[in-house]
């Protein structure tokens, strides 16, 4: 999923979410057709800003309404309301036909009862289930379950680094394990320019990272029986390796702990900090007038050796999901229209936009995804990802644990002690949030 959550929009996505898993959102019978002729779509922001997307999408949709006949009215909602905005929809019943969704999300949606349930039926309309790459597939809603979403868009964590940055530090490699990386970042660190860029206050962009290096510990958020294990001791090492890189290591300007809304992409572009970690950059990049070869791609570290699956996964399973609301008023239509975004022509054009990979297997083997960025974001996804808990309290547990790490990157902005022992009590604090079991 990319980017951004409102933190203070905890509580009221839990208090939601429980409501809407007891009402079950949407109607039982999945949809009708009593407006064949319009569509309300509700895309996420993908690119560097909202007219960005606007501009990017309109074409295609309006290639899809010549087509067919359907007119789509576009809202593109930024990350910041995003899922508040869906789990209201799921409780009022008023909310668009067709959705993005980030896929870590699939499970929570998916245990409201509002979206449409992806079986072999629904898959066969728009070509099978066959075409998607497994990776993606895993991110689509609880184990066992009829999909909650299809993909749309996949992504991958990298590391990007300014060249000429690197170069003027004496730097000749970018960093392949974290003792690398700090090493690297004390040495640009100085002079109004630092090493690595953050969004502290990003609960989602906060999950992923501290998800990774939970998995580099060896740990997991949760039980094998989806009970919140937030204070285990991998977690709080993880957690507390990924603040320090402020805290301790001091790479990361103590401002970065406000950053909420791709301002850590902006200093990057600007030449401000020297890395980024962050998922299919390269459009943003480029539309901040940052040129293709000013900056290199590299696999995000890991704590020795090279990345692959147990302690060397190094990004969670990152992209956007395509669902339906099961209340829809054109059931045909908005399959339609997942038909068509899925299409092969359409993956290729909207991933390209976006400089992120296709989840469908023919279009992600094009010529036009075989650059070297990509070949970095595709090895990822194949070799070293993970998908984040495909559980129904997962967005509960972005909010609670993203949160509880901004306010750690606060406290080490502010220059309080970040310790062992602060790192604990936060993430108990946040499990406490949790619903019980």
């Amino acid at each position: 999923m990319r980017r951004i959550r409102a933190a203070a929009a905890g509580a009221v996505t839990i208090t939601l979410l429980t409501a809407a898993t007891a009402c079950g959102g949407g109607s039982s019978d999945g949809g009708s057709n009593a407006s064949p002729k319009t569509l309300t779509y509700w895309a996420s922001n993908q690119g560097a800003s909202i007219e960005i997307d606007k501009k990017t999408l309109a074409p295609e949709l309006a290639k899809f309404e010549k087509q067919t006949g359907i007119k789509v009215k576009l809202e593109v909602v930024p990350w910041s309301d995003l899922l508040n905005r869906i789990l209201t929809a799921t409780t009022s019943g008023q909310g668009p036909d067709v959705l993005n969704i980030g896929n870590t999300w699939s499970a929570s949606l998916q245990a409201t009862g509002a979206l449409l349930p992806w079986d072999a039926k629904n898959f066969d309309k728009i070509g099978g289930k066959d075409r998607f790459v497994d990776s993606a597939l895993g991110s689509t809603g609880a184990e066992g379950k009829d999909p909650a979403a299809v993909p749309l868009y996949s992504m991958a964590y990298a590391l990007y680094y300014n060249k000429k940055m690197f170069a003027d530090a004496g730097i000749q490699n970018p960093p392949a394990t974290w003792d690398e990386l700090v090493a690297d970042g004390k040495k640009i660190s100085k002079g109004g320019k630092w090493g690595l860029g953050a969004e502290g206050s990003n609960a989602s962009e906060n999950i992923h990272h501290a998800f990774v290096f939970a998995k580099q510990h060896g740990a997991d958020f949760f039980t094998a029986d989806g009970k919140a294990d937030f204070t285990n001791d991998g977690v709080v090492a993880a957690v507390k390796q990924y603040v320090d890189l402020m805290a301790k290591d001091k790479i990361i300007a103590p401002g970065n702990a406000e950053y909420a809304q791709n301002q850590s992409v902006s200093d990057f572009a600007k030449g401000k900090n020297a890395m980024l970690l962050w998922q299919s950059a390269a459009a943003n990049l480029k539309s901040q007038g940052m040129a293709d070869d000013a900056y290199g791609i590299a696999p995000v570290p890991v704590q020795s050796g090279t990345p692959g699956t147990g302690t060397n996964v190094n990004s969670m399973v990152a992209g956007i999901n395509l669902a339906v609301f099961k209340n829809t008023k054109n059931l045909d239509g908005a399959t339609k229209f997942v038909k068509f975004m899925t299409s092969d022509a359409e993956q290729k054009i909207l991933n390209g936009a976006y400089t992120s990979i296709p989840p469908v297997k023919t279009a992600q083997t094009d010529t036009a995804f075989n650059s070297p960025s990509n070949a970095v974001l595709k090895d990822t996804l194949a070799k070293s990802a993970a998908a984040l808990p495909q559980v129904a309290d997962e967005s509960q547990f972005e909010t609670a644990v993203g949160t509880a790490i901004k306010g750690l990157f606060a406290d080490a902005a502010g220059g309080r002690a970040v310790t062992t022992a602060s790192v604990k009590a936060a993430l108990e604090k946040a499990q406490q949030q949790m619903p019980k079991k």
